[in-house]
């Protein structure tokens, strides 16, 4: 069974001059780190808000570990964390507010939400900063809050939307680094990232998604060595979805 199956899913907004999803497809297996990468308007989000039951595909299916995101949608969030592009946090609230206001939304006790709040803290370098206001915070460290909140329910699937946009280089390598220690917990994550050396980095597949299609999939390595005259995955996706600037 796949951590996340798609299968031929279409979606279109009123309004919209093309399909967001286009009988898009795509898999990825369970206890690894799979990227999401495409230029802007490709589908990335579409795709994410499927998956967190936000939006209803117009046909086809997406499963996650076998439940499905239309129609089993409450079992669906039981076993997903997000964490979106935008800092989902109160920012008149200090960090550790925030958490326990969010774990009491997953249902978790209160002993529960400080043992496991203290532990992510500690272990993203926020122990210190916890009874801060968030608006106080740097932009390093608003991401590092906004991942520790998705994380108190302890996820399998563990979805993140561009999770180092905008923080400094020991932030990145911080959150990278407990990203490889959660998977090695056997938990999945689904990334998307516009940053193509991180992706080849920290992933052990990906897939390229592209005016809400289907383009590609395998592991980096594999895509650079397999694809004419491309040395990094940046070349690879460039291959595929043109040079040309997407708005």
């Amino acid at each position: 069974m796949f951590a996340i199956e798609a299968k031929d899913v279409r979606k279109s907004y009123k309004g919209g001059w093309a399909p967001a999803l286009d009988g898009f497809s795509f898999s990825v297996n369970r206890n690894q780190i799979s990227g999401l990468l495409g230029p802007n308007g490709a589908g990335k989000t579409t795709t994410i808000n499927i998956l967190c039951g936000l939006v209803k595909p117009d046909s086809g299916s997406v499963k996650i570990f076998g439940k499905d995101c239309a129609n089993e949608i409450t079992a669906v969030r039981n076993t997903i964390g997000v964490a979106p592009q935008q800092i989902a946090l109160f920012g008149n609230l200090t960090g550790i507010e925030n958490l326990r206001y969010i774990g009491r939304l997953y249902g978790l006790n209160d002993a529960t939400i400080n043992t496991r709040a203290q532990k992510l803290l500690e272990r993203l370098d926020l122990s210190k900063h916890a009874d801060k206001r968030i608006n106080a915070y740097s932009g390093g460290m608003k991401r590092r809050a906004n991942i520790i909140a998705s994380l108190l329910h302890e996820p399998e699937l563990l979805i993140l939307d561009e999770p180092t946009a905008g923080v400094d280089v020991q932030s990145r390598a911080l959150i990278l680094s407990f990203l490889e220690e959660y998977r090695q917990l056997g938990k999945t994550i689904l990334y998307t990232s516009h940053l193509m050396d991180e992706a080849q980095q920290i992933c052990d597949e990906v897939t390229i998604i592209d005016e809400g299609k289907f383009v590609v999939s395998g592991k980096p390595a594999d895509l650079v060595r397999d694809t004419p005259d491309c040395k990094k995955l940046e070349d690879v996706f460039l291959h595929y979805t043109g040079h040309a600037v997407r708005d």
